[in-house]
């Protein structure tokens, strides 16, 4: 991109347990600049922020930030659910000489993009049209399992900050009644995000192999979901499935929890990559699959967000607002 001549930039991250995404932004949310970079060369999000901003080129440096993180944000001090890094906004906020730091939980930031979102960022994956004034829901699998949604409030969209992904997951067939007892045998609470994330594929992959009894080989999720492997390795096709399949059953648990008839949306880096796998998956008829609500769900749209940066509309939305306040 071009850079801006603006006299003003605010900062945008969105961290994760692996890589940490940072970007510039204009007042009217523009991004004029962004990087990734691995979690894992730096000691904490401090030096992180640091090194991007040395990278920053001609650029004005931001004096006002907002960061999504993959961890609960309760109060000054956060810790990452996924990633040791440990960190108080305040003296982050005081290191980088910033005069107001955001850090918001990064499914709060991708629901806040939800109303940003053009035609071309998202991709239908089946029901009808969306209602005007009704909550919105919004599910990832990534590092973890993001949960999150829009309520309306008037003109105004209240984002909610929780952890669904740590709901109980809940089989729906026999084979997954298995797979979830082999995973209760090496795992205390087997929640959603222990199944619907990058170390959930190979959990399932794992637990799998475990319950048909041959040995597991040593794949990442990665691999597990590339399609040349499914077509050589019938448990990675199966797990893969699986996935698809019981991250339907938990967004259409969050559709009737929600009341989501507004839409449901799938963010996260797995899901899009898996393109049309995805369309053609169970996905869409385990989200509807809930009896006398079938029809209530078979209404609702679902969506995945193939926006590449949709935290960073979500950072400069919640940094709008504050300004407008």
């Amino acid at each position: 991109m071009t850079p801006s001549k603006s006299p003003t930039t605010w900062l945008v991250g969105d961290i994760g347990g692996t890589n940490a995404r940072f970007g510039l932004v204009s007042p009217d949310g523009t991004l004029l600049h962004s990087s990734v970079l691995a979690d894992a060369d730096y000691p904490g999000i401090a030096e992180a922020i640091e090194s991007y901003l040395a990278g920053r080129g001609g650029l004005p440096r931001p004096r006002r930030g907002a960061i999504a993180i993959a961890s609960p944000v309760a109060g000054d001090e956060v810790r990452m659910t996924n990633h040791p890094w440990v960190f108080s906004i305040s003296a982050l906020c005081a290191r980088l000489r910033f005069q107001r730091l955001e850090v918001i939980n990064d499914f709060t930031a991708q629901a806040l993009a939800l109303p940003h979102l053009k035609d071309g960022d998202k991709a239908i994956v089946g029901g009808g049209a969306p209602l005007a004034g009704y909550p919105i829901g919004v599910l990832g699998p990534g590092s973890g399992l993001g949960v999150s949604g829009l309520i309306p409030a008037g003109k105004r969209w209240i984002p909610l900050t929780g952890e669904g992904g740590h709901a109980t997951m809940a089989p729906i067939t026999e084979r997954e009644s298995a797979v979830l007892g082999a995973m209760r045998r090496h795992i205390d609470h087997v929640s959603a995000e222990r199944v619907l994330s990058g170390p959930g594929l190979v959990n399932l992959y794992n637990a799998l192999a475990e319950v048909d009894g041959v040995p597991a080989r040593q794949y990442t999720a990665a691999q597990i979901t590339d399609a040349e492997t499914g077509n050589s390795d019938a448990l990675c096709r199966e797990a893969t499935e699986m996935f698809c399949a019981m991250l339907g059953t938990v967004a259409g648990n969050l559709a009737l929890t929600l009341g989501a008839r507004g839409g449901v949306y799938i963010g996260g880096g797995i899901v899009p990559r898996l393109g049309e796998r995805f369309a053609a998956s169970a996905f869409r008829h385990r989200f509807e699959a809930k009896g006398r609500f079938r029809a209530y769900l078979a209404a609702i749209p679902t969506y995945v967000m193939i926006h590449p940066l949709p935290a960073f509309l979500g950072c400069a939305a919640a940094l709008m607002e504050r300004s407008a306040a």
